[in-house]
């Protein structure tokens, strides 16, 4: 890839997003909106190696976009008057956009747009790395593992179903804002997951999936200052992105906390996390998760080593978020936190209460934790089955690995 290309494609995943939802303003139709960014994306490869790149690039791209809306308009041999009225919009409108507040507002509105309801989830996820984001389709189907086609066909659905449910480009007024604003973030914590411990695959760490994450989150940040819980996520992402360079060792392998060198943690991004989670505790309204779970990551990058960690505050905003958003999840985290703050057995106790949860069926780290819990009691022979029976259930080759090791070195013990 030339010098040229490589900075067009820098120049989309930075304006994509505002050229998208500029034209989605006007042709009232994101898969059109996007077919002519497209378009002009096109044009940029083609032209820029041998013109040079512009002074304003965004600009040129906005312009570019939108001359190419008038011509597909012009060409219309059925115009009716809607079709003029948005021709003349787009004729009317500056040659020079600029970040003004419609803009910002226009941003805000596609990204509630790519994760509305009327989506499911999967294709809330990738409309939103597609048209936000500006990433590729065989990008995302490389970070999810799908066939590129598979993902192209679900992007190319979520659109259709956006026209055909009518879903307005628009910002939810304050009643729905916060239901909305949920669903947003959720779509952003999804990927930044996908990032953090893959589900699937032979990558335990997927560190572009993460980083997408945590750009939309900063996107987020600066659109909606006033809500806490975009901060909230944000240093969650932030504080838990630190470590990333310890959590696996050099052949790929999971390391895990107790073990991780926190020397290497990312301190950079443990400030800026922390310093989001300062933004989201100062607008002084009522904590939501995801602020709770980034004081719970507080709590370890703020932690010389494992050994200091306040387990009993971690326990305690355990207790908190299980009241926020109950989940059979947070409350084997917080066995996990029981466990260094008041022993196995007090541990023990609480995995028995989630021992017949449903939910927890079928999910290896279940198993991981329980299996721990009994080498700490002394019981080996009844921790290397458990384990080795969660290594089964790993979705991942190292995550495998490192629980049949684990499996092993309790049946020795044994």
């Amino acid at each position: 890839m030339t010098d040229v290309a490589r900075t067009v494609e820098a120049v989309w995943r930075m304006e994509s997003a505002r050229v998208i939802a500029s034209l989605t303003r006007v042709v009232r139709d994101l898969g059109l909106a996007e077919e002519l960014a497209q378009e002009a994306f096109l044009a940029a490869l083609e032209q820029w190696p041998e013109r040079g790149v512009p002074p304003n690039p965004g600009a040129w791209l906005m312009t570019t976009a939108k001359n190419k809306a008038i011509d597909r308009i012009r060409r219309e041999t059925n115009r009716d008057e809607k079709y003029a009225a948005i021709g003349r919009e787009l004729a009317n409108q500056a040659d020079d956009p600029s970040d003004t507040e419609a803009l910002r507002d226009d941003v805000l509105a596609l990204v509630f747009t790519a994760c509305h309801p009327v989506l499911p989830r999967e294709s809330r996820v990738a409309l939103t790395l597609r048209v936000v984001a500006g990433l590729r389709t065989e990008e995302i189907a490389r970070a999810f593992l799908v066939p590129s086609a598979t993902l192209g066909q679900r992007i190319s659905r979520a659109k259709r179903t956006l026209a055909e449910a009518h879903v307005p480009f628009e910002v939810p007024q304050a009643d729905d804002l916060a239901p909305r604003l949920s669903a947003v973030l959720e779509v952003v914590y999804l990927v930044f997951n996908e990032g953090y411990s893959a589900t699937s695959g032979d990558e335990w760490v997927r560190r572009d999936l993460a980083g997408e994450a945590m750009r939309l989150g900063r996107v987020l940040a600066g659109l909606l200052p006033a809500e806490p819980e975009v901060h909230g996520l944000l240093a969650l992402m932030e504080l838990q992105a630190s470590r990333f360079a310890t959590r696996v060792d050099s052949r790929g392998a999971p390391v895990l906390l107790p073990d991780q060198d926190r020397s290497r943690w990312d301190r950079t991004l443990i400030r800026h996390g922390l310093a989001a989670l300062d933004r989201a505790i100062a607008l002084r309204r009522p904590l939501g998760p995801y602020t709770v779970q980034a004081a719970i990551a507080a709590c370890h990058a703020r932690a010389r080593s494992f050994d200091e960690t306040d387990w009993e505050a971690i326990v305690s905003l355990y207790d908190a978020l299980g009241e926020l958003a109950p989940s059979p999840v947070v409350q084997l985290n917080r066995a996990v936190a029981v466990l260094q703050a008041d022993g196995p057995e007090a541990a023990l106790a609480a995995l028995d209460e989630l021992g017949d949860d449903p939910r927890l069926a079928g999910f290896h780290l279940f198993g991981a934790v329980r299996g721990d819990v009994l080498v700490r009691l002394g019981r080996y022979a009844d921790a290397a089955q458990v384990l080795e029976s969660a290594a089964g259930q790993a979705p991942t080759k190292h995550e495998r690995s490192l629980l049949l090791e684990r499996a092993a070195a309790a049946a020795e013990r044994a």
